[in-house]
């Protein structure tokens, strides 16, 4: 008669196996002992306090806050108007290209590049002059019109 034919590595893989039924059992039945049925609702309920902490405890029903609803406002509230004074800016010429019609204008107070093109000049420019300007925003960004001498 022939020799069994298991090997230690074909007995390793069924202790695994065995092993992997097992703690699967184990799961299972921790799950059961834990489980959340049969529960009040008073005890699956969660609070919030005054500092935002959850807790068990509900809240004190006479520290309750009264707030009126005209008083709660959704959206965003309206913008003032602009005063148009408020919109001209200062700057100097830091580039500009005759021969191409742009350039860029470095703001005084900001001290950011505006692109300018020659479409938004009331005034002749040239560098390192002295100008006002207004922003506006076009297709890639700020772009400088109303562009005078200062």
């Amino acid at each position: 008669m022939g020799r069994s034919q298991e090997t230690f590595s074909k007995k390793e893989k069924e202790k695994k196996k065995l092993k992997k039924r097992q703690d699967k059992e184990q799961k299972k039945e921790d799950r059961i002992a834990n489980s959340d049925k049969g529960k009040g609702l008073d005890e699956m309920l969660a609070y919030v306090d005054d500092n935002g902490n959850i807790t068990s405890t509900p809240p004190d029903p006479k520290n309750k806050k009264v707030i009126k609803q005209e008083d709660i406002k959704i959206g965003v509230s309206k913008q003032e108007d602009v005063d148009p004074a408020d919109l001209i800016r200062k700057g100097t010429v830091a580039f500009f290209n005759d021969s191409k019609g742009y350039g860029f204008i470095q703001d005084h107070v900001t001290q950011e590049r505006v692109f300018v093109h020659q479409n938004g000049l009331v005034d002749k420019i040239k560098e390192n002059d002295k100008v006002t300007f207004e922003v506006e925003m076009g297709h890639k960004g700020p772009n400088a019109v109303n562009v005078k001498l200062a």
